[in-house]
């Protein structure tokens, strides 16, 4: 977003918890711009080196302190009337001062509304009979008490934005600004083999994902040569879950280098994500870029890249069965897939990279100050 402020002659300077050695090799903004305060966030990025993850009460102090002192030092350093982008919690001390002096605040949430996604997935967590931790209360309330302030809120996806609009935000303050992406960097490589069906999975293998309806969907596939495989590291609970399961046909790779994915991609016959929520999940972009159709939930922001039925199929969440009727349809017709296939790369063309990105923030800051 930065780089395409500063494109756009509009950037006046961007403030971070990251310590500035990290972004020595940053492009495309003059290194003059970028404000850093590491103190709280940087020694936090580093705390599993000292052993300190096994401290969930630390862990949730710090990230609330993080949080806090980052808001504060923002807060102190703005003292004109400006156009305020600020990350969702992080921000409402910043957003009242900007306001107060004149300005405009702009929230920004990558992910459904925070009580929507808060309320999902604890309810997603227990129906597979773990307690989720929930995220915490005075997070909530700040997120919320910014979505109160702000001008506009701007999100990804429709499905973030429907998750608002249930959650009584007015419409009006909500706008859509889906991300961009670098598809340059997936192109078709290959040709999925013919003597099998292969399945891919890339992201988290995590409840939040919806992980064990594809594993569940997968298992009930009729197919004499089927592969899943699964690329993402894996939450506990999940393998909790797993040592439970048949686990025939399924290959968990783990962290694959990013170079290496284009490859899986092309060779695949489809891409599976059915998570429970998502912002807008760019490895649907990545697979439709190597020729790889789809199968997504609703929840993925699925909607915002491809059409339901061309370039893949759009599914309900938490089903099993409708991901497998998907599933059984493209491993039985084999033109169909190939269609798909061709109609996939014909999309991506459609897809706005960085600059669109770039172009519809510009406008919205711009008719914010006319």
């Amino acid at each position: 977003m930065a780089r395409q402020l500063e494109r756009f002659g509009i950037l006046d300077k961007i403030y971070t918890g990251y310590p500035k050695f990290k972004l020595k090799d940053e492009q495309g903004i003059a290194l003059d711009k970028i404000k850093t305060f590491p103190w709280v966030h940087g020694p936090y990025m580093v705390r599993g080196k000292f052993g300190l993850d096994k401290f969930s009460w630390l862990k949730k102090e710090w990230e609330w302190l993080d949080r806090l002192t980052l808001d504060k030092f923002v807060s102190s350093q703005i003292n004109y009337s400006t156009v305020l982008v600020g990350l969702s919690g992080s921000v409402l001390n910043t957003g009242k001062k900007v306001k107060k002096i004149g300005g405009f605040f702009i929230c920004d949430r990558g992910s459904s509304h925070i009580r929507f996604q808060n309320d999902i997935l604890k309810e997603e967590y227990e129906k597979w009979g773990f307690k989720f931790k929930g995220i915490d209360p005075r997070v909530i309330e700040k997120e919320e008490n910014e979505y109160n302030l702000a001008d506009r809120i701007t999100v990804p996806s429709e499905f973030v934005r429907q998750s608002f609009i249930k959650m009584g935000v007015p419409e009006f303050k909500i706008v859509k600004i889906p991300y961009g992406a670098r598809l340059d960097r997936f192109k078709k490589l290959a040709s999925p083999a013919e003597n099998q069906f292969q399945v891919l999975w890339v992201g988290g293998v995590s409840i939040r994902k919806g992980f064990m309806y594809a594993l569940e969907a997968f298992r009930k596939l009729n197919h004499p040569h089927k592969k899943f495989i699964v690329v993402g590291e894996i939450e506990k609970e999940i393998k909790i879950l797993l040592l439970k399961e048949n686990l025939d046909g399924i290959e968990f790779r783990g962290l694959v280098s990013n170079t290496k994915l284009p490859l899986l991609y092309s060779s695949s016959h489809v891409f599976l994500i059915s998570s429970l929520e998502e912002g807008l999940a760019m490895v649907q972009g990545e697979a439709l870029a190597c020729g790889c159709p789809v199968i997504a939930t609703t929840n993925t922001g699925a909607s915002d890249l491809f059409t339901n039925g061309e370039e893949g199929f759009i599914v309900s969440i938490r089903s099993s069965n409708a991901i497998c009727e998907k599933l059984q349809y493209l491993a039985d017709n084999e033109f169909l897939r190939k269609k798909m296939s061709e109609a996939a790369l014909k999309k991506v063309n459609n897809i706005g990279g960085w600059d669109t990105y770039g172009e519809l923030w510009s406008n919205l800051i711009t008719s914010l100050i006319k």
